[in-house]
């Protein structure tokens, strides 16, 4: 059984991005209506807005948040050109506004001179970093050296992608054996120009990044990409959303001893589902990177996993409006029931929660010139209606193409 909650989102104009935070207790929105809102989740399973104010004089992309080690942090591009470090401050006890909270801009980043589609915070092991790539085609790499100080921010790195960039994705791994790493998606239309998805690594020798692979057969438009958690492994793994959802297997190449260039690796392509038959929005992985989900221009969501074999099949279909597929006797199609009798056996998935209650906004026809896409709510949100909540949190977002007449849907929570 799936249960589908809606929320006023009482945005003006077409939702872009939805981004939660590590712990899942909060959600953060933006829109073309140049405004971000904050969602903080109440005890008895009720988002409520707690924050809502203008960011950007133009359409507001994404929005990112930091690791809670940095305080309640918040990033936002626009098609203004510029992105933003917002922080929430609570009310000091001599203050009128004390217990209070309200956020405000920390900086502007005004470096690109076209818009900026994305914005994506580094893994926290590498400190308070942040990425933004452009339509401009480059990606440039910030660092606040004083993390108490959030108003100063350097920019350390500019990297030209040739391409125009749509989405950027950092590698997670924290493993010493793996020097930072991120790739970017371009969203040119052009298939003439191949290689629409970029791996760079960095180099402790020359303390620059450098093009480590170019990945030759992603030729049409990215929207999405995204690099599983690493939990170990010495491969890579990225999904992509294009006009199909793509796995590829980043295993790198054993260096000389002398070598001092990027890494190389062997490009292998796992898993290629062209399901939705349509234009796919987001890809989003839960945390031990067993399960991906990806959502399209369909209306649907759809939740891939592999088997020992490595073999990826489909687990799960959920229409728009959060109830799960059927065929054309109005019974769960099979592939739905297999989500429903591996409930027990499938404890892993979604950060250790079985496969249950997703949710999606119906959709409106495609706005053509519009970014946008679909809504996935992080990992501690999805559950079946008789597991056990886990608290261990996942951010999944897939963006949302819906006017501010839309409704974002959020699961019923379980009472204890």
């Amino acid at each position: 059984m799936f249960v589908a909650r809606s929320i006023a989102a009482d945005h003006k104009d077409l939702i872009h991005d939805v981004s939660y935070d590590f712990h899942g207790r909060r959600m953060a929105t933006c829109s073309s209506d140049q405004s971000v809102k904050v969602w903080d989740k109440r005890e008895n399973g009720e988002w409520q807005c707690t924050a809502s104010w203008k960011t950007h004089s133009g359409s507001v992309w994404r929005v990112t948040w930091a690791h809670p080690e940095f305080g309640q942090v918040l990033a936002s591009c626009s098609f203004d050109r510029t992105a933003a470090v917002w922080e929430e401050i609570v009310g000091e006890s001599n203050d009128k506004q004390r217990g209070l909270s309200h956020w405000i801009k920390r900086t502007t980043l005004v470096d690109s001179r076209t818009s900026v589609t994305d914005v994506k915070f580094a893994p926290k092991h590498m400190g308070l970093m942040l990425a933004t790539c452009s339509a401009d085609g480059v990606v440039r790499i910030y660092e606040a050296p004083d993390v108490m100080n959030l108003s100063q921010w350097s920019l350390q790195h500019e990297i030209s992608c040739k391409l125009s960039c749509s989405c950027i994705s950092w590698n997670p791994s924290s493993s010493r054996a793996h020097p930072p790493m991120f790739a970017v998606g371009s969203d040119d239309s052009n298939v003439a120009y191949g290689g629409k998805v970029q791996i760079y690594e960095y180099n402790e020798n020359t303390r620059k990044y450098s093009k480590a692979e170019t990945l030759m057969t992603v030729t049409d438009a990215v929207h999405d990409i995204a690099f599983a958690p690493n939990l170990g492994r010495s491969f890579h793994v990225l999904a992509i959303a294009t006009k199909d959802v793509r796995i590829f297997k980043l295993v790198p190449l054993r260096k000389e001893s002398t070598a001092t260039g990027p890494t190389k690796f062997e490009v292998q392509i796992v898993a290629q589902f062209d399901n939705h038959n349509s234009q796919v929005w987001r890809v989003s992985w839960n945390i031990t990177s067993t399960l991906l989900a990806s959502s399209g221009d369909d209306g649907c969501v759809r939740l891939w996993k592999a088997n020992y074999m490595e073999n990826w099949k489909c687990t799960g279909i959920l229409k728009g409006d959060g109830s799960p597929l059927t065929g054309s006797s109005g019974q769960p199609s099979a592939m739905n029931m297999v989500v429903g009798s591996s409930v027990q056996n499938s404890q892993n998935i979604l950060n250790g929660m079985s496969a249950g209650r997703y949710f999606f906004p119906p959709l409106d026809p495609p706005r053509g010139g519009t970014r946008h896409g679909h809504l996935l709510p992080p990992s501690s949100l999805i559950e079946h209606c008789d597991a056990e909540p886990v608290a261990q949190p996942q951010q999944l977002a897939l963006a949302h193409r819906r006017p501010s007449r839309a409704l974002l849907s959020l699961p019923e929570t379980e009472e204890q």
